[in-house]
C-alpha cells in the first residue's frame, strides 16, 4: 500500500465526518485561556492546581491496558456482570491488578456526609420526572455539543450501540436516585466504578481507531469536569432559571451526591467543587465556551430524539422532544443540531411550562395553564418514565468494550 499503515489508509478514506472530528480534536476545545480555577474552591480545599487537560487517571489507565492487552475480556466482562451490588465482593477469578484496583476504586471519601445524601434524596423523590427529563434533554442532548465528548462516543463502541450506552446512562442517573445509592444494598458505587474501568478502557482502545488523531487520548479530568458539570451543574441552572425554590438543605444534598460521583469516578478530589457557586464558576471555564456542533454530535442527537419510536409511546415523537430541546438548551443549540422548529409545542412550552412547573411545586398565586397543557405536561412525563423504567429492565450490563466503531 505504497507504505501507508492500515489505519492511514482508512483514515484518508474516511470521509468527510471523520475529518472534521479531527480538525475538532486537533484544534482543542475554546477554552484557550490558562486554567485558573482555585482548588480551594473544592471539596479538598487544596491541590497543585495542575491543568486537568493535562491529566487522565494514572491509577485506573495501566491495569486496563494491562487487562485488555493480556487478559480474556470476554470472560472478565461475565464475572464483572455479577456484581451489581455495593457491598458485594469483588467476583473471585478477575484479575489480581484488576481487583486490586476496583477493591481500591470502590472506597467513599473521608468527606462523605450521610445527612447529606439523606437530604438528596428528599430533592430526587420530590422531584423524579423531572430530573428524568432534564438529564435527558439538558444533559444528554447538551453532549452531543460538546465536541470532545461527541466524538470520543461517536467513534467509539457506543456510537455504534447507542440504545445500549443510553440504557447504560439512564441506569446510572437512576441509581444516583434511589434511597441508598451509596449503601449497602445500593448500586452507585458499582456503575461508578464500572464506569471508571470503560473509560479507561476507551483510552486504551480509542486511539487505535483509524478516525482518531494521533497522539489525542480521550476522556482526560477536563472532559469528566465538562461532562461532570453538562449533568449536576446544568440541571441546578435549569431548575433556577425554573423558579423551582429548593430548600439549601436538599440543594446542598443533591450536590453531596454529585461530589462522590465524580471523586468515584476518578475525578480529583481538587477538581471536584465544593458549593454551586464554585461549580458555576468552574463551569463558565470548562463547559459554556466549549459548546459547539460537530458533524458527529448532530447526528448522534437526532439518533437521541428517536428515543420513543421503538416502544410507540405517542407523545416521545420527533416534534416534542425536538421542542423540549429547543426550550431546555435555547435557540443557538437547538439551531446547531439542525432541530427544526415547531409552531405548536415550541409556543405551548415557552408559554405554559413555567406556571405547569410553578403549580407542581405549590407555589401560590401562579396562573395554571389550560387543563389541556397541564394533561399534555402530565402525559408526556408519564410516557417518558415509562420509557425511562423500560430500559432500565434490560439486563444493563457495563462491560469492558473490545471495539471501536
Amino acid at each position: 500500500m505504497d507504505g501507508l499503515s492500515r489505519r492511514d489508509a482508512l483514515r484518508v478514506s474516511s470521509g468527510l465526518v471523520g475529518a472534521v472530528g479531527a480538525l475538532a480534536l486537533g484544534a482543542r476545545t475554546a477554552r484557550a485561556e490558562p486554567w485558573t480555577w482555585s482548588p480551594s474552591g473544592s471539596v479538598l480545599g487544596s491541590g497543585g492546581g495542575a491543568d486537568p487537560l493535562k491529566m487522565w487517571d494514572p491509577e485506573a489507565d495501566p491495569v486496563l491496558a494491562d487487562v485488555m492487552d493480556h487478559a480474556d475480556v470476554p470472560a472478565v466482562n461475565r464475572l464483572l456482570a455479577t456484581w451489581t451490588k455495593n457491598d458485594q465482593p469483588i467476583p473471585e477469578g478477575l484479575p489480581k491488578n484488576l481487583r486490586d484496583f476496583m477493591e481500591y476504586a470502590r472506597q467513599l471519601p473521608s468527606w462523605t456526609d450521610q445527612n447529606k445524601l439523606a437530604a438528596g434524596f428528599e430533592f430526587n423523590k420530590k422531584r423524579g420526572t423531572y430530573l428524568g427529563v432534564l438529564y435527558a434533554f439538558a444533559s444528554g442532548m447538551m453532549s452531543t455539543v460538546i465536541p470532545h465528548e461527541a466524538l470520543a462516543v461517536y467513534y467509539s463502541r457506543g456510537g455504534s450501540h447507542l440504545k445500549d450506552r443510553i440504557a447504560k446512562t439512564a441506569k446510572f442517573g437512576y441509581d444516583i436516585g434511589t434511597v441508598n445509592a451509596y449503601g449497602p444494598g445500593g448500586e452507585m458505587i458499582v456503575t461508578c466504578v464500572k464506569t471508571r474501568i470503560i473509560h479507561a478502557s476507551v483510552r486504551h482502545l480509542l486511539p487505535t481507531s483509524p478516525h482518531w488523531p494521533d497522539e489525542v487520548t480521550p476522556i482526560s479530568q477536563d472532559d469528566l469536569m465538562v461532562t461532570w458539570h453538562s449533568l449536576a451543574t446544568t440541571i441546578m441552572r435549569t431548575f433556577h432559571a425554573w423558579n423551582v425554590r429548593i430548600p439549601e438543605v436538599e440543594s446542598d444534598g443533591y450536590l453531596h451526591g454529585w461530589q462522590l460521583a465524580g471523586h468515584l469516578l476518578g475525578i480529583r478530589d481538587e477538581y471536584i467543587p465544593a458549593t454551586w457557586a464554585q461549580a458555576d464558576s468552574q463551569a463558565k471555564q470548562v463547559l459554556d465556551p466549549i459548546l459547539a456542533p460537530t458533524a458527529e454530535g448532530i447526528d448522534l442527537a437526532h439518533k437521541l430524539m428517536e428515543l420513543g419510536f421503538d416502544l410507540d409511546l405517542s407523545l416521545l415523537s420527533g416534534p416534542i422532544l425536538g421542542a423540549f430541546t429547543r426550550f431546555i438548551l435555547g435557540d443557538r443549540i437547538a439551531d446547531w443540531l439542525k432541530i427544526a422548529h415547531e409552531p405548536v409545542w415550541d409556543p405551548l412550552l415557552r408559554f405554559s411550562w413555567g406556571p405547569f412547573v410553578a403549580v407542581k411545586e405549590g407555589v401560590q398565586g401562579v396562573i395554571p395553564p389550560s387543563a389541556d397543557a397541564a394533561w399534555l405536561f402530565d402525559e408526556f412525563l408519564r410516557q417518558f418514565v415509562l420509557w425511562y423504567v423500560a430500559e432500565l429492565r434490560m439486563p444493563i450490563s457495563i462491560e469492558i468494550p473490545q471495539t471501536n466503531r
